[in-house]
């Protein structure tokens, strides 16, 4: 199965960032705050908040090419919610490993499935 990141999948529209902000449903990880809630659909779908706080475009671009490479790989896993990943400033000097290994942990928040090898591992 080929790994995509399709529109169907994205928070594009400042109504559903808005909507995600007034939830209760957040947990917070080294670099990041992660607020969620379940959608009508059928799909999980990320949005992505990086300020100019974290750095310069390099690496804020850095940063979500990193959040979307590891949701890309975990999506099936997830259930059907929207979810926005806020970066926080400690996440500019994180590798992509240290990234996987936060984010994968507030997966577990939200009701991944736990049948990945990977998030069993950490």
């Amino acid at each position: 199965m080929v790994a995509t990141f399709p529109k169907e999948v994205r928070l594009r529209k400042r109504t559903e960032f808005l909507e995600l902000s007034n939830t209760q449903q957040k947990t917070a990880v080294k670099g990041f705050l992660v607020v969620w809630r379940e959608n009508s659909g059928s799909v999980a779908r990320l949005g992505i908040t990086v300020s100019k706080k974290n750095g310069c475009a390099v690496v804020r671009n850095r940063i979500k090419r990193y959040l979307r490479e590891i949701f890309r790989s975990n999506r099936m896993l997830l259930p059907a919610i929207d979810m926005n990943i806020i970066a926080r400033r400690e996440s500019a000097q994180m590798d992509f490993f240290q990234v996987q290994r936060e984010i994968n942990k507030a997966f577990r928040h939200t009701g991944a499935s736990s049948c990945s090898r990977v998030l069993c591992s950490l």
